[in-house]
């Protein structure tokens, strides 16, 4: 269990509430800012990976060529594999950071602090 205790004054948001949010601009620049960061870059990872499976399946002649001593470029590229996995959640974490959480809280604080409801309530949904 958490030692954290959840906040008390919060309004638990009913499923209409996160319907309504679903459809506003807001949610769907969310989204949009979302999807145009990780599509790219799993594309772009998946491609650097499979690259390198492929090198190193129909070209073993390529990946074993020495490099430096008896390091050769498979074993850089393995590296390289690493490198560029922790380079793209450091990336992710950033512009997550920057441009999604401060969107994220927004909605999140409308809908605990009832905003959301106060508003399905005048509409009459």
């Amino acid at each position: 269990m958490s030692a954290v205790p959840a906040p008390t004054n919060r309004h638990k948001p009913q499923a209409a509430e996160y319907r309504y949010v679903r459809d506003t601009a807001q949610f769907q620049e969310l989204r949009t800012k979302f999807r145009s960061f990780t599509i790219p870059m799993t594309v772009a990872g998946l491609v650097w990976y499979i690259a390198f499976v492929l090198f190193a399946t129909f070209a073993p002649e390529l990946v074993a060529m020495p490099v430096m001593g008896n390091i050769n470029l498979g074993i850089v590229l393995g590296i390289l594999q690493f490198v560029t996995t922790f380079a793209i959640t450091w990336i992710y974490i950033s512009f997550a950071n920057k441009k999604l959480e401060p969107m994220q809280a927004a909605i999140r604080d409308a809908m605990e602090n009832g905003d959301i409801a106060q508003q399905l309530a005048k509409e009459g949904k």
